[in-house]
């Protein structure tokens, strides 16, 4: 069944909403009510779209993983055709991402502290990180690496803490040195890469 236009884009402006609110203020501080007042939709059209606050967080997580996603892959691409190359560009997502005003870390992380395991938002974190790992864990593989499993796991790790220590410190060195830590890993010899 097809929506029609304003359907389409009521629903899109909720979801614009969580986005911004969501990411801003946490998920916990951001009420129902707020959400719809700030889109403004009416109650029924934003249940209609989103039957519970849960729905729509979980719409939201895929939103930025869409996103963010694109911006791992993008930069990634950027660095050229090795994927050592590659591995190490990724992280040039990392240092725009600490630099863009507001910047309040990663949303995954962000939604993982404010929810249970095994809700469906905390499932959607670990298939976000589940499926990075993976992308990155192929990268080394191409690369070459002696224990790709490994050396992509100090690389999430390393993202993760770029992200985090971003959003704390407030201080977009912290992507700098990541994005310097994961050259060192990922360009050391053999026997010291990763274990």
């Amino acid at each position: 069944m097809a929506s029609t236009p304003a359907s389409t884009s009521a629903r899109q402006r909720v979801l614009e909403t969580a986005f911004r609110l969501f990411y801003a203020r946490g998920i916990r501080a951001v009420g129902v009510d707020l959400l719809i007042a700030e889109s403004g939709v009416a109650k029924a059209t934003f249940y209609k779209h989103f039957p519970t606050k849960e729905t729509l967080v979980v719409a939201y997580l895929r939103e930025v993983d869409r996103i963010w996603t694109g911006q791992l892959h993008a930069a990634a691409s950027a660095a050229g055709e090795d994927p050592s190359d590659q591995l190490v560009g990724l992280f040039d997502a990392l240092t725009a991402a600490c630099r863009r005003d507001g910047y309040r870390g990663c949303g995954f992380l962000n939604a993982a502290a404010e929810t249970q395991p095994g809700t469906p938002v905390h499932d959607v974190v670990l298939e976000h990180k589940r499926a990075v790992l993976a992308w990155i864990t192929d990268l080394a593989t191409r690369a070459g690496a002696h224990r790709p499993a490994a050396l992509a796991r100090a690389l999430t790790l390393l993202l993760d803490g770029g992200l985090a220590s971003g959003a704390l410190d407030a201080d977009p060195d912290a992507a700098r040195q990541a994005a310097a830590t994961a050259r060192e890993l990922v360009h050391a010899p053999v026997d010291d890469r990763a274990a």
